[in-house]
Protein backbone atom coordinates (compact mmCIF):
# COMPACT_ATOMS: atom_id res chain seq x y z
CA UNK A 1 0.00 0.00 0.00
CA UNK A 2 2.95 2.31 0.90
CA UNK A 3 4.60 1.77 -2.81
CA UNK A 4 1.08 2.70 -4.29
CA UNK A 5 0.91 5.65 -2.19
CA UNK A 6 3.71 7.07 -3.52
CA UNK A 7 3.83 6.00 -6.58
CA UNK A 8 0.59 8.36 -6.39
CA UNK A 9 2.77 11.29 -5.12
CA UNK A 10 5.21 11.31 -7.48
CA UNK A 11 2.81 11.05 -10.52
CA UNK A 12 1.55 14.12 -8.42
CA UNK A 13 4.71 15.97 -8.28
CA UNK A 14 5.68 15.43 -11.97
CA UNK A 15 1.79 16.41 -13.46
CA UNK A 16 2.75 19.15 -16.08
CA UNK A 17 0.84 22.73 -15.73
CA UNK A 18 -1.22 22.23 -18.97
CA UNK A 19 -2.59 18.90 -16.65
CA UNK A 20 -2.89 21.07 -13.39
CA UNK A 21 -4.91 24.09 -15.21
CA UNK A 22 -7.19 21.17 -16.89
CA UNK A 23 -7.59 18.86 -14.22
CA UNK A 24 -9.99 19.33 -10.84
CA UNK A 25 -7.60 18.28 -8.63
CA UNK A 26 -7.05 21.49 -5.41
CA UNK A 27 -5.74 21.17 -2.20
CA UNK A 28 -2.86 19.43 -3.11
CA UNK A 29 0.50 19.45 -2.32
CA UNK A 30 2.94 19.53 -5.05
CA UNK A 31 5.71 20.93 -6.88
CA UNK A 32 6.06 22.43 -10.55
CA UNK A 33 9.26 23.44 -12.40
CA UNK A 34 9.45 25.62 -14.93
CA UNK A 35 10.67 29.16 -16.67
CA UNK A 36 9.52 32.42 -15.36
CA UNK A 37 7.50 34.63 -17.75
CA UNK A 38 6.90 37.15 -15.44
CA UNK A 39 7.22 37.91 -11.50
CA UNK A 40 4.94 41.04 -10.35
CA UNK A 41 4.53 42.90 -7.32
CA UNK A 42 7.20 40.51 -5.62
CA UNK A 43 4.33 38.08 -5.13
CA UNK A 44 2.71 36.44 -8.16
CA UNK A 45 4.93 34.45 -10.97
CA UNK A 46 3.62 33.39 -14.29
CA UNK A 47 5.16 30.18 -14.46
CA UNK A 48 5.60 28.25 -17.55
CA UNK A 49 6.82 24.67 -18.35
CA UNK A 50 6.19 24.55 -21.88
CA UNK A 51 3.11 22.32 -22.03
CA UNK A 52 1.01 25.20 -22.69
CA UNK A 53 0.82 28.92 -23.57
CA UNK A 54 -1.24 29.07 -20.48
CA UNK A 55 1.12 30.18 -17.22
CA UNK A 56 0.33 28.97 -13.43
CA UNK A 57 0.11 31.41 -11.04
CA UNK A 58 2.30 30.87 -8.15
CA UNK A 59 1.69 33.17 -5.45
CA UNK A 60 4.56 34.23 -3.03
CA UNK A 61 4.54 35.93 0.46
CA UNK A 62 7.48 38.05 0.30
CA UNK A 63 7.54 38.19 3.97
CA UNK A 64 8.27 34.16 4.27
CA UNK A 65 10.98 33.78 1.19
CA UNK A 66 14.95 36.07 1.59
CA UNK A 67 15.32 39.16 -0.47
CA UNK A 68 18.69 37.72 -2.39
CA UNK A 69 16.00 35.03 -3.53
CA UNK A 70 13.05 37.30 -4.55
CA UNK A 71 15.55 39.28 -6.72
CA UNK A 72 16.72 36.39 -8.26
CA UNK A 73 12.90 35.54 -9.56
CA UNK A 74 13.69 36.96 -13.08
CA UNK A 75 12.04 36.67 -16.22
CA UNK A 76 13.29 33.33 -18.26
CA UNK A 77 15.12 32.22 -15.13
CA UNK A 78 14.23 28.13 -13.78
CA UNK A 79 12.61 27.67 -10.83
CA UNK A 80 11.34 24.93 -8.56
CA UNK A 81 8.30 25.57 -6.49
CA UNK A 82 6.21 23.41 -3.97
CA UNK A 83 3.18 24.37 -2.07
CA UNK A 84 -0.64 23.92 -1.80
CA UNK A 85 -2.72 23.77 -5.15
CA UNK A 86 -5.94 25.99 -4.36
CA UNK A 87 -8.59 27.46 -6.20
CA UNK A 88 -7.76 31.04 -7.51
CA UNK A 89 -9.29 34.09 -5.81
CA UNK A 90 -7.97 36.41 -8.54
CA UNK A 91 -9.37 36.64 -12.26
CA UNK A 92 -7.76 34.89 -14.99
CA UNK A 93 -6.70 31.14 -13.85
CA UNK A 94 -9.12 28.65 -12.17
CA UNK A 95 -5.87 27.20 -9.90
CA UNK A 96 -3.03 28.76 -8.02
CA UNK A 97 0.09 27.67 -6.48
CA UNK A 98 0.06 28.60 -2.72
CA UNK A 99 4.54 28.40 -2.49
CA UNK A 100 5.68 27.07 0.35
CA UNK A 101 9.55 26.73 -0.96
CA UNK A 102 11.21 27.98 -4.17
CA UNK A 103 14.26 26.76 -5.49
CA UNK A 104 16.43 28.81 -8.19
CA UNK A 105 17.73 25.84 -10.54
CA UNK A 106 19.17 28.60 -13.06
CA UNK A 107 19.40 32.36 -13.43
CA UNK A 108 18.39 34.35 -15.77
CA UNK A 109 20.29 38.14 -15.65
CA UNK A 110 17.21 39.81 -16.52
CA UNK A 111 19.01 43.21 -18.30
CA UNK A 112 21.01 40.70 -20.50
CA UNK A 113 18.04 38.16 -21.73
CA UNK A 114 17.20 38.95 -24.99
CA UNK A 115 13.49 38.47 -25.27
CA UNK A 116 11.92 40.72 -22.83
CA UNK A 117 8.20 40.00 -21.77
CA UNK A 118 7.00 42.48 -24.87
CA UNK A 119 6.06 41.85 -28.60
CA UNK A 120 9.06 41.10 -30.54
CA UNK A 121 9.28 40.83 -34.54
CA UNK A 122 9.31 37.13 -36.32
CA UNK A 123 12.41 38.40 -37.86
CA UNK A 124 13.82 39.25 -34.84
CA UNK A 125 12.74 36.11 -33.52
CA UNK A 126 14.54 34.25 -36.19
CA UNK A 127 17.78 35.74 -35.21
CA UNK A 128 17.29 34.56 -31.39
CA UNK A 129 16.29 30.92 -32.50
CA UNK A 130 17.78 29.09 -29.72
CA UNK A 131 15.84 31.36 -27.40
CA UNK A 132 12.21 31.54 -29.44
CA UNK A 133 11.07 28.31 -28.08
CA UNK A 134 10.07 30.41 -24.80
CA UNK A 135 7.43 32.63 -26.82
CA UNK A 136 4.00 31.86 -27.05
CA UNK A 137 3.88 31.63 -31.07
CA UNK A 138 6.85 29.37 -30.99
CA UNK A 139 5.65 27.34 -28.09
CA UNK A 140 2.21 26.71 -30.44
CA UNK A 141 3.89 26.04 -33.32
CA UNK A 142 6.47 23.52 -32.42
CA UNK A 143 3.57 21.29 -30.05
CA UNK A 144 2.13 21.49 -33.28
CA UNK A 145 4.81 20.31 -35.06
CA UNK A 146 5.25 17.29 -32.86
CA UNK A 147 1.74 16.26 -33.14
CA UNK A 148 1.92 16.20 -36.79
CA UNK A 149 4.62 14.52 -36.76
CA UNK A 150 3.23 11.57 -34.64
CA UNK A 151 -0.45 11.67 -36.66
CA UNK A 152 1.93 10.79 -39.58
CA UNK A 153 3.21 7.35 -38.38
CA UNK A 154 0.19 7.14 -36.76
CA UNK A 155 -2.03 7.70 -40.04
CA UNK A 156 0.44 4.89 -41.49
CA UNK A 157 1.05 2.36 -38.73
CA UNK A 158 -2.74 2.39 -38.56
CA UNK A 159 -3.14 0.79 -41.80
CA UNK A 160 0.37 -1.22 -41.45
CA UNK A 161 2.89 0.64 -43.61
CA UNK A 162 6.42 -0.18 -43.18
CA UNK A 163 8.05 2.82 -42.29
CA UNK A 164 11.72 2.82 -43.59
CA UNK A 165 14.90 4.69 -43.63
CA UNK A 166 15.96 6.15 -46.54
CA UNK A 167 19.63 6.78 -46.72
CA UNK A 168 20.68 10.19 -46.13
CA UNK A 169 23.68 10.14 -48.12
CA UNK A 170 22.94 9.27 -51.78
CA UNK A 171 25.12 9.09 -55.01
CA UNK A 172 21.36 9.65 -57.24
CA UNK A 173 19.41 12.76 -57.88
CA UNK A 174 15.60 11.58 -57.40
CA UNK A 175 14.87 14.95 -59.11
CA UNK A 176 17.39 15.17 -62.22
CA UNK A 177 17.51 19.08 -60.94
CA UNK A 178 21.38 19.03 -59.83
CA UNK A 179 20.69 21.26 -57.11
CA UNK A 180 22.48 18.75 -54.63
CA UNK A 181 24.88 19.39 -51.63
CA UNK A 182 28.11 17.31 -52.15
CA UNK A 183 29.47 14.81 -49.41
CA UNK A 184 32.58 14.50 -49.32
CA UNK A 185 36.27 14.06 -47.41
CA UNK A 186 38.37 14.62 -50.01
CA UNK A 187 40.78 18.15 -48.83
CA UNK A 188 39.38 21.23 -51.06
CA UNK A 189 42.75 22.62 -51.07
CA UNK A 190 44.46 20.18 -52.89
CA UNK A 191 41.94 17.97 -54.36
CA UNK A 192 42.81 14.70 -56.42
CA UNK A 193 42.55 14.76 -60.14
CA UNK A 194 42.18 12.42 -62.52
CA UNK A 195 44.12 12.67 -66.52
CA UNK A 196 41.23 15.15 -68.13
CA UNK A 197 41.21 17.08 -65.13
CA UNK A 198 38.27 16.24 -63.22
CA UNK A 199 37.80 15.48 -59.51
CA UNK A 200 39.12 11.88 -59.11
CA UNK A 201 36.56 10.93 -56.80
CA UNK A 202 37.46 7.47 -56.70
CA UNK A 203 40.03 8.49 -54.06
CA UNK A 204 37.32 9.82 -51.76
CA UNK A 205 35.13 7.82 -49.25
CA UNK A 206 32.70 6.50 -50.82
CA UNK A 207 34.86 5.55 -53.81
CA UNK A 208 32.31 8.02 -56.25
CA UNK A 209 30.79 11.22 -56.43
CA UNK A 210 27.48 11.39 -53.47
CA UNK A 211 25.15 13.99 -52.12
CA UNK A 212 22.95 14.75 -49.50
CA UNK A 213 19.61 13.16 -50.90
CA UNK A 214 16.95 15.38 -52.38
CA UNK A 215 13.80 12.43 -52.03
CA UNK A 216 13.30 9.35 -50.49
CA UNK A 217 11.41 7.96 -52.94
CA UNK A 218 13.48 5.64 -55.09
CA UNK A 219 14.66 3.76 -52.31
CA UNK A 220 11.06 3.60 -51.16
CA UNK A 221 9.97 2.15 -54.44
CA UNK A 222 12.54 -0.30 -54.27
CA UNK A 223 11.24 -1.41 -50.96
CA UNK A 224 7.40 -1.32 -52.07
CA UNK A 225 7.87 -3.90 -54.66
CA UNK A 226 8.65 -6.66 -51.74
CA UNK A 227 6.80 -5.25 -48.56
CA UNK A 228 3.70 -3.80 -50.28
CA UNK A 229 3.41 -0.14 -48.79
CA UNK A 230 6.16 1.68 -46.83
CA UNK A 231 6.79 5.44 -46.26
CA UNK A 232 9.32 6.97 -45.50
CA UNK A 233 9.55 10.09 -43.08
CA UNK A 234 13.30 12.02 -43.12
CA UNK A 235 15.17 14.86 -43.88
CA UNK A 236 16.16 16.06 -47.53
CA UNK A 237 18.29 18.61 -48.75
CA UNK A 238 18.57 20.96 -51.74
CA UNK A 239 20.85 23.44 -52.48
CA UNK A 240 19.14 26.06 -54.32
CA UNK A 241 19.99 29.46 -54.12
CA UNK A 242 16.35 30.76 -53.09
CA UNK A 243 16.11 33.65 -50.04
CA UNK A 244 11.88 33.35 -50.29
CA UNK A 245 9.47 32.35 -47.67
CA UNK A 246 8.68 29.04 -49.28
CA UNK A 247 12.19 27.66 -49.45
CA UNK A 248 14.92 26.29 -47.52
CA UNK A 249 18.17 23.96 -48.06
CA UNK A 250 16.87 21.35 -45.39
CA UNK A 251 13.14 20.20 -44.86
CA UNK A 252 11.62 17.05 -44.16
CA UNK A 253 9.51 14.92 -46.57
CA UNK A 254 6.88 12.09 -46.14
CA UNK A 255 6.72 9.76 -49.06
CA UNK A 256 4.51 6.81 -48.78
CA UNK A 257 5.04 4.19 -51.44
CA UNK A 258 2.24 1.59 -52.15
CA UNK A 259 2.27 -1.27 -55.05
CA UNK A 260 -0.37 -1.99 -57.02
CA UNK A 261 -1.71 1.43 -56.66
CA UNK A 262 -2.81 3.46 -59.72
CA UNK A 263 -3.02 7.48 -59.72
CA UNK A 264 -6.12 7.26 -58.14
CA UNK A 265 -5.75 5.01 -55.02
CA UNK A 266 -2.93 7.12 -54.62
CA UNK A 267 -5.10 10.81 -53.81
CA UNK A 268 -7.48 8.88 -52.70
CA UNK A 269 -4.50 8.19 -49.78
CA UNK A 270 -3.28 11.42 -49.83
CA UNK A 271 -6.71 12.90 -49.45
CA UNK A 272 -7.48 10.64 -46.36
CA UNK A 273 -3.54 11.46 -44.94
CA UNK A 274 -4.25 15.47 -44.67
CA UNK A 275 -7.69 15.17 -43.29
CA UNK A 276 -6.70 12.70 -40.78
CA UNK A 277 -3.36 14.83 -39.79
CA UNK A 278 -4.79 17.94 -39.62
CA UNK A 279 -7.91 16.65 -37.37
CA UNK A 280 -5.41 15.00 -35.10
CA UNK A 281 -3.65 18.28 -34.51
CA UNK A 282 -6.49 20.30 -34.21
CA UNK A 283 -7.91 17.76 -31.80
CA UNK A 284 -4.56 16.98 -29.70
CA UNK A 285 -3.70 20.67 -29.45
CA UNK A 286 -7.24 23.15 -29.62
CA UNK A 287 -5.79 25.89 -27.38
CA UNK A 288 -2.77 26.40 -29.90
CA UNK A 289 -5.09 26.58 -33.22
CA UNK A 290 -7.07 28.90 -31.03
CA UNK A 291 -3.54 31.36 -30.09
CA UNK A 292 -2.41 31.13 -33.70
CA UNK A 293 -6.01 31.54 -34.95
CA UNK A 294 -6.02 34.91 -32.99
CA UNK A 295 -2.63 35.89 -33.89
CA UNK A 296 -3.32 35.51 -37.43
CA UNK A 297 -6.22 37.42 -37.34
CA UNK A 298 -4.34 40.46 -35.85
CA UNK A 299 -1.45 39.91 -38.29
CA UNK A 300 -3.96 40.02 -40.85
CA UNK A 301 -5.18 43.39 -39.99
CA UNK A 302 -2.09 45.13 -40.48
CA UNK A 303 -2.34 44.51 -44.05
CA UNK A 304 -3.89 46.68 -47.03
CA UNK A 305 -7.76 44.91 -47.52
CA UNK A 306 -6.74 43.42 -50.84
CA UNK A 307 -4.15 40.77 -49.09
CA UNK A 308 -5.48 39.72 -46.78
CA UNK A 309 -6.14 36.17 -46.74
CA UNK A 310 -10.47 34.72 -47.18
CA UNK A 311 -10.18 32.63 -44.56
CA UNK A 312 -9.08 32.38 -40.55
CA UNK A 313 -6.78 30.03 -39.88
CA UNK A 314 -9.70 27.79 -38.27
CA UNK A 315 -11.80 28.34 -41.33
CA UNK A 316 -8.93 27.20 -44.02
CA UNK A 317 -8.57 24.07 -41.29
CA UNK A 318 -12.19 23.34 -41.78
CA UNK A 319 -12.32 24.08 -44.71
CA UNK A 320 -9.74 20.77 -45.84
CA UNK A 321 -11.43 18.43 -43.37
CA UNK A 322 -15.70 19.50 -44.26
CA UNK A 323 -15.01 19.16 -48.33
CA UNK A 324 -14.22 16.46 -50.62
CA UNK A 325 -11.79 17.31 -52.70
CA UNK A 326 -12.16 18.28 -56.58
CA UNK A 327 -10.30 16.45 -59.05
CA UNK A 328 -9.63 17.64 -62.65
CA UNK A 329 -7.15 17.17 -65.17
CA UNK A 330 -4.39 19.79 -65.34
CA UNK A 331 -5.38 20.59 -69.13
CA UNK A 332 -9.00 21.03 -67.58
CA UNK A 333 -7.62 23.00 -65.14
CA UNK A 334 -5.49 25.48 -67.45
CA UNK A 335 -9.07 26.28 -69.33
CA UNK A 336 -10.47 26.91 -66.34
CA UNK A 337 -7.94 29.63 -66.00
CA UNK A 338 -8.45 31.14 -69.38
CA UNK A 339 -11.61 31.51 -69.39
CA UNK A 340 -11.53 32.84 -65.71
CA UNK A 341 -12.25 36.97 -65.29
CA UNK A 342 -8.98 36.92 -62.87
CA UNK A 343 -7.15 36.01 -66.62
CA UNK A 344 -9.15 37.94 -68.94
CA UNK A 345 -9.11 41.48 -66.47
CA UNK A 346 -5.02 40.62 -66.46
CA UNK A 347 -5.11 40.37 -62.61
CA UNK A 348 -2.44 37.24 -62.97
CA UNK A 349 0.81 38.22 -62.68
CA UNK A 350 2.67 35.11 -64.42
CA UNK A 351 0.80 33.64 -67.82
CA UNK A 352 -1.59 31.22 -68.94
CA UNK A 353 -0.87 28.53 -70.89
CA UNK A 354 -1.08 25.04 -71.74
CA UNK A 355 2.61 23.65 -71.00
CA UNK A 356 3.46 26.10 -67.88
CA UNK A 357 4.12 24.67 -64.57
CA UNK A 358 1.30 26.37 -62.56
CA UNK A 359 2.10 29.52 -59.94
CA UNK A 360 0.78 29.71 -56.76
CA UNK A 361 -1.57 32.53 -58.12
CA UNK A 362 -3.60 30.09 -60.27
CA UNK A 363 -3.50 27.18 -58.04
CA UNK A 364 -5.07 29.56 -55.33
CA UNK A 365 -7.40 31.06 -57.83
CA UNK A 366 -9.23 27.66 -58.52
CA UNK A 367 -9.13 26.59 -54.81
CA UNK A 368 -10.73 29.78 -53.18
CA UNK A 369 -12.55 31.29 -56.24
CA UNK A 370 -13.36 28.48 -58.56
CA UNK A 371 -14.29 25.23 -56.95
CA UNK A 372 -13.92 26.76 -52.96
CA UNK A 373 -12.55 23.64 -52.24
CA UNK A 374 -9.08 21.69 -51.93
CA UNK A 375 -8.21 20.75 -55.57
CA UNK A 376 -6.78 17.70 -57.14
CA UNK A 377 -4.69 18.35 -60.63
CA UNK A 378 -3.60 15.49 -62.56
CA UNK A 379 -2.51 14.47 -65.83
CA UNK A 380 0.51 17.31 -66.25
CA UNK A 381 2.51 18.09 -69.28
CA UNK A 382 5.34 15.08 -69.49
CA UNK A 383 7.78 18.06 -70.01
CA UNK A 384 7.27 20.11 -67.06
CA UNK A 385 7.51 16.73 -64.74
CA UNK A 386 10.05 13.77 -63.49
CA UNK A 387 11.70 11.23 -65.11
CA UNK A 388 9.69 8.59 -63.26
CA UNK A 389 6.49 9.45 -63.68
CA UNK A 390 4.22 6.97 -65.85
CA UNK A 391 3.33 8.10 -69.25
CA UNK A 392 0.05 8.63 -70.35
CA UNK A 393 -1.53 7.04 -73.32
CA UNK A 394 -3.37 8.38 -76.46
CA UNK A 395 -1.71 11.77 -76.22
CA UNK A 396 -2.35 13.98 -79.03
CA UNK A 397 1.73 15.29 -80.63
CA UNK A 398 2.83 18.27 -78.33
CA UNK A 399 0.50 17.24 -75.38
CA UNK A 400 1.63 14.37 -73.75
CA UNK A 401 0.72 13.79 -70.09
CA UNK A 402 1.68 11.72 -67.19
CA UNK A 403 0.14 10.69 -64.37
CA UNK A 404 1.41 13.19 -62.19
CA UNK A 405 -1.28 14.95 -59.10
CA UNK A 406 -0.77 17.61 -57.19
CA UNK A 407 -3.26 18.74 -54.36
CA UNK A 408 -3.92 22.17 -53.91
CA UNK A 409 -5.11 23.74 -50.57
CA UNK A 410 -6.03 26.79 -49.37
CA UNK A 411 -3.49 29.66 -48.75
CA UNK A 412 -0.76 28.26 -50.24
CA UNK A 413 -1.40 26.29 -53.26
CA UNK A 414 0.50 22.90 -53.91
CA UNK A 415 0.95 21.14 -50.13
CA UNK A 416 1.24 17.78 -51.84
CA UNK A 417 3.15 16.23 -55.30
CA UNK A 418 2.59 12.43 -56.75
CA UNK A 419 2.59 10.21 -59.11
CA UNK A 420 1.65 6.91 -60.49
CA UNK A 421 5.21 5.42 -61.31
CA UNK A 422 6.41 4.12 -64.99
CA UNK A 423 6.51 0.49 -64.58
CA UNK A 424 7.30 0.00 -68.09
CA UNK A 425 11.25 -0.45 -68.74
CA UNK A 426 11.40 0.37 -72.17
CA UNK A 427 9.39 3.58 -71.35
CA UNK A 428 11.36 4.45 -68.47
CA UNK A 429 14.89 3.99 -70.03
CA UNK A 430 13.59 6.27 -73.31
CA UNK A 431 12.92 8.71 -70.66
CA UNK A 432 16.28 8.71 -68.38
CA UNK A 433 18.08 9.03 -71.93
CA UNK A 434 15.74 11.94 -73.19
CA UNK A 435 16.69 13.48 -69.34
CA UNK A 436 20.64 12.37 -69.90
CA UNK A 437 20.47 10.56 -66.24
CA UNK A 438 22.58 7.50 -67.11
CA UNK A 439 20.94 3.93 -67.23
CA UNK A 440 23.88 2.31 -66.17
CA UNK A 441 24.40 4.32 -62.49
CA UNK A 442 20.47 4.10 -61.88
CA UNK A 443 20.83 0.18 -62.58
CA UNK A 444 19.11 -1.33 -59.70
CA UNK A 445 16.19 1.16 -60.32
CA UNK A 446 15.86 -0.49 -63.30
CA UNK A 447 16.38 -3.80 -62.21
CA UNK A 448 12.56 -3.23 -60.30
CA UNK A 449 11.51 -2.94 -64.08
CA UNK A 450 13.39 -6.25 -64.80
CA UNK A 451 12.75 -8.62 -62.04
CA UNK A 452 8.70 -8.57 -60.82
CA UNK A 453 7.72 -5.19 -62.44
CA UNK A 454 4.01 -4.33 -61.38
CA UNK A 455 2.06 -0.97 -61.45
CA UNK A 456 2.81 1.77 -58.51
CA UNK A 457 2.28 5.33 -57.33
CA UNK A 458 3.43 6.98 -54.07
CA UNK A 459 3.57 10.92 -53.25
CA UNK A 460 5.41 13.33 -51.04
CA UNK A 461 4.55 16.03 -48.89
CA UNK A 462 6.74 18.42 -47.25
CA UNK A 463 6.41 18.50 -43.70
CA UNK A 464 7.46 22.24 -43.33
CA UNK A 465 4.96 23.23 -46.12
CA UNK A 466 2.48 21.24 -43.80
CA UNK A 467 3.29 22.81 -40.53
CA UNK A 468 3.32 26.56 -42.40
CA UNK A 469 -0.60 25.75 -43.85
CA UNK A 470 -1.40 23.86 -40.32
CA UNK A 471 -0.11 27.03 -37.90
CA UNK A 472 -0.68 29.77 -40.12
CA UNK A 473 2.37 31.22 -40.21
CA UNK A 474 3.56 33.05 -43.60
CA UNK A 475 7.25 32.47 -43.52
CA UNK A 476 8.81 28.50 -43.86
CA UNK A 477 11.66 29.23 -41.48
CA UNK A 478 9.30 30.01 -38.44
CA UNK A 479 8.24 26.21 -38.51
CA UNK A 480 11.46 24.53 -38.60
CA UNK A 481 13.26 24.62 -35.21
CA UNK A 482 16.51 25.53 -37.06
CA UNK A 483 16.01 27.11 -40.43
CA UNK A 484 19.12 26.24 -42.82
CA UNK A 485 18.93 29.29 -45.95
CA UNK A 486 21.55 30.40 -47.95
CA UNK A 487 24.25 32.19 -46.12
CA UNK A 488 22.88 30.62 -42.94
CA UNK A 489 23.82 27.72 -40.70
CA UNK A 490 24.02 28.73 -37.38
CA UNK A 491 23.18 26.58 -34.20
Amino acid sequence: MSFVISRYLRALMNLDIKSLLTGEKTDIQLTVRGWVRTFRNNQFIALNDGSTNQNLQVVVDFNWFDDALLKRITTSACISASGKLVASQGKGQQVELIADTIEILGDSDAEKYPLQPKKHSLEFLREKAHLRFRTNTFGSVFRLRNALSYGIHKFFQERDFVYMHSPIVSASDAEGAGEMFRVTTLDISKTPKTEDGNVDFSQDFFGRSTNLTVSGQLEAELAAMALGKVYTFGPTFRAENSNTTRHLAEFWMIEPEVAFNELKENADLAEEMLKYVIRYAMEKHADDIDFLDARLADEEKQKPLQERQEFSLKEKLNFVLDNDFERITYTEAIKILLDSPAYKKKKFQYDVKWGIDMQSEHERYLVEKHFKKPVIVTNYPKAIKAFYMREDEGCEPGFETVAAMDILAPGIGEIVGGSQREERLDRLEQRMKEMHIPTEEMFWYLDLRRFGTCKHAGFGLGFERLVQFVTGMGNIRDVIPFPRTPKNCEF
